[in-house]
């Protein structure tokens, strides 16, 4: 059934209230593309103008980039009407003091472009990150320990010129439970007691990590990426029903994982790298689309409302760099989409039997 992006839930057990539809900024800090101050603040603009009242940011985005730009905009906004979340374990550092001190744990970006610009090493444009372009000269270093995480909170309240932060998640710890768990919670867990923020997590691109964590401390909410859309529900065996146990609020972000949801060919990204290396992955995305289409049904809408008819879903981050592609979400989430859609795509095993659907019905 059609979303109201407006709608205001809470998150998890928190005090806090967000609305289903919130802007992630990681495109404004030049994901895959340079995007200029002046296009930043457009979109952000506009998103606010929108409506949408809840922005979640990283220091990693566009390596501080997003951060400034989106305090920009806040900072001439009333502090209680928004919320902002940000991550914590990278911390950033001038490029040569990273390349000079092997000691420090680099979050290693392979020059150049999986998109095929500045690939060449030895013809890279001066770009010194896989991802991001037009970032400042510096390097993110993995730091998850309690005094790397208070340093990084202080950092980003500057960056973003803001008194207080709601939301810490802590970002991407694939490789660094122990230090994740033993530095990096506390340092939040005391953060939250103190009253300088109002809830804690972690966002990461998988969800058997953030199941361990759920099951091992006391979080409010996790920002899951990609593991839980229209394409790939491994999230829903273990760790959604958990958090809907535990009352554990859930931010959905990367719906469209990377891209390819939004226009599935070779040429689109998938989990961050090129479809094209996903062949699975893209095939199952074009008999989605398929699907759709045989019911005249825009993907993208399909991929947008699906994942809120999950009881653990609080809200949706939609991470877009153009206003037009903001405005596309808004009409997508209006559509109104037949029943036997949903039906047709889990009989054809395409979708998960057991997956919650957004039925008109209700």
């Amino acid at each position: 059934m059609p979303v109201d992006p407006h709608e205001i839930v809470n998150l998890g057990k928190t005090h806090l209230k967000v609305a289903r539809l919130g802007y992630g900024c990681a495109p404004i800090g030049g994901l895959y593309e340079p995007v200029s101050d002046e296009t930043a603040a457009k979109t952000l603009n506009h998103a606010w103008e929108l409506g949408i009242r809840y922005y979640d940011v990283a220091p990693l985005y566009g390596y501080g980039l997003s951060e400034q730009r989106l305090g920009r905009l806040l900072q001439q906004k009333n502090r209680d009407d928004f919320v902002i979340s940000t991550k914590v374990g990278r911390l950033l550092y001038p490029r040569d003091e990273v390349l000079n001190n092997p000691k420090l744990d680099r979050d290693f970006q392979r020059l150049g472009s999986i998109t095929g610009i500045g690939g060449d090493q030895d013809n890279s444009e001066d770009l010194n990150d896989w991802y991001y372009r037009g970032v400042p000269d510096v390097c993110p270093v993995y730091d998850y320990s309690y005094d790397g995480v208070m340093r990084s909170f202080e950092a980003s309240l500057k960056r973003t010129g803001l008194d207080r932060l709601d939301i810490l998640w802590i970002h991407d710890p694939d490789n660094h439970w122990e230090q994740a768990i033993s530095g990096a919670y506390p340092a939040l867990s005391d953060l939250r007691s103190q009253g300088l923020i109002s809830a804690i997590g972690a966002g990461m691109n998988q969800a058997e990590m953030l199941t361990r964590f759920a099951k091992e401390g006391d979080f409010d909410a996790f920002m899951l990426a990609g593991r839980y859309t229209l394409l790939d529900q491994r999230a829903l065996a273990e760790f959604l029903p958990l958090c809907e146990r535990k009352k554990i609020g859930i931010v959905i972000a990367g719906v469209m994982n990377s891209g390819l949801l939004a226009n599935p060919t070779p040429e689109s990204h998938f989990d961050y790298g090129p479809a094209s290396e996903a062949k699975e992955w893209l095939d199952k995305a074009l008999k989605i689309k398929a699907v759709c289409e045989r019911n005249k049904v825009n993907l993208r809408a399909a991929a947008l409302q699906f994942v809120y008819a999950h009881p653990a879903v609080a809200t949706v981050v939609a991470g877009v760099r153009k206003v037009a592609h903001l405005d596309d979400t808004f009409k997508q989430l209006s559509v109104e989409i037949p029943d036997h859609l949903w039906d047709e795509l889990k009989s054809e095993g395409l979708l998960d039997k057991n997956a919650p659907t957004p039925k008109l019905g209700g």
